[in-house]
């Protein structure tokens, strides 16, 4: 069991490492930085030194991890062959770098009993320092009267051009002064353009131009835009026209109805 602060570091930069082949990113932080900030209702039910790992998809992921593992798998019975990927490749190296460790892991798409998220995406990735999550209480003044804004995080290297995939808890490990905590890179500063970004993201969400609201290193190649951009019930079959479903595979697939 990896207890000390050098082998804690060391299962860290091996699990990053390891998703990094794949396309992914982590970022660890505290439940307590988390809890601090979110209702009751949201609490992670860990210590607060409990060390936590928010998961990220970079544009990468598509061609690295997804296209590769829809060639060597079956996507039979399952909402999302991207959530059956991100499944599948997050808990495998999870396995590998903390083999010793029990290890919880919730994803994005998963929902309580209660129908609330199992943890609140946006907030773990702030207090991560993974990406800056850009709500109505950042802007002074909001222009929008009583009307309810979305927030939405942006990463200072990818804009919104990355999804927030996974939480993981290794239970049994605390961490102490060793990890501090950093706030993301505010890299929408401005007023007026927060106030693009809030506009863009919750009235023309569509046509993803909020992705764009910072320069970026990396964003979705053509056929990862063609993949999102097709209605969610149509994706089995653009997965056959491009050569990674059969006929079997498309009876037994599930509706998907994820947007990227």
């Amino acid at each position: 069991m990896a207890t000390s602060s050098k082998e804690v570091k060391e299962c860290i930069e091996s699990l990053r490492e390891s998703l990094k082949s794949y396309g992914f990113e982590i970022y660890p932080f505290k439940v307590g930085w988390y809890n601090a900030v979110t209702s009751q209702a949201h609490h992670l039910s860990y210590p607060a030194d409990t060390l936590a790992v928010v998961v990220l998809s970079t544009p990468s992921m598509f061609e690295r991890a997804f296209l590769p593992f829809l060639k060597s798998q079956s996507c039979e019975n399952v909402r999302d062959p991207v959530d059956q990927c991100v499944s599948h490749t997050v808990s495998s190296c999870v396995s590998q770098c903390f083999p010793n460790q029990s290890v919880d892991v919730s994803y994005d798409y998963e929902m309580l009993p209660s129908r609330r998220p199992k943890f609140l995406a946006q907030t773990a990735a702030h207090v991560s320092g993974a990406a800056y999550y850009y709500q109505m209480s950042d802007i002074h003044n909001p222009p929008w009267g009583d009307k309810k804004m979305f927030g939405v995080c942006i990463h200072h290297k990818l804009g919104g051009w990355f999804a927030i995939r996974a939480l993981l808890v290794v239970k049994d490990v605390q961490v102490g002064a060793e990890l501090q905590q950093k706030d993301p890179p505010d890299c929408v500063s401005a007023q007026e353009d927060r106030i693009e970004l809030l506009e863009k993201f919750n009235f023309c969400w569509q046509d993803w131009t909020y992705r764009d609201i910072v320069p970026t290193e990396e964003s979705y190649s053509p056929q990862q835009r063609e993949y999102f951009f097709t209605p969610p019930a149509q994706r089995v079959a653009l997965l056959r026209r491009w050569g990674f479903m059969t006929e079997t595979d498309t009876e037994k697939q599930c509706s998907m109805n994820k947007q990227g």
